[in-house]
């Protein structure tokens, strides 16, 4: 029984170990962290395989086409312009009422996080995001 504990505890150890000399190598390579040179302020799929990206790279505001054979810049945008656009998506609720129509609610969105997980099926805003189209979509009107 100890002997079972001890070789546990050895093989945990190693394990440890591993995954330690393996994320310092990929941080030595560049594979892990943000380098703040590149960031994904948002990302938007188009189809089953194109994506339409908006990038901050080195102050510039880029929006770009990707797909699985080629990326295309679409454009370039003015950070001030970029500024307003999320500003003006993180409003909160506006309902809209008119005489002759029924109230118009406009959602939330949440924002997206920053860094390497951003948009990933890891990011925590992508989860908000998800259960929180799920309310809205189950809540009765």
């Amino acid at each position: 029984m100890t002997w079972m504990i001890i070789r546990l505890v050895l093989c945990l150890g190693f394990i440890a170990a591993v995954l330690l000399y393996a994320s310092k190598l990929a941080k030595k390579r560049g594979l892990g962290g943000a380098t703040g040179v590149i960031e994904v302020v948002a990302r938007q799929r188009m189809g089953r395989t194109s994506t339409v990206s908006v990038l901050r790279v080195a102050g510039r505001v880029l929006v770009v086409g990707s797909t699985e054979e080629q990326v295309t810049l679409l454009a370039e945008v003015e950070d001030e312009e970029l500024q307003t656009a999320l500003a003006a998506q993180l409003r909160p609720l506006e309902v809209t009422e008119d005489a002759d129509r029924a109230p118009v609610t406009r959602r939330m969105p949440v924002p997206t996080g920053h860094g390497a997980l951003a948009g990933s099926v890891l990011d925590k805003s992508t989860w908000t995001s998800v259960v929180q189209e799920l309310r809205e979509r189950t809540v009765r009107h």
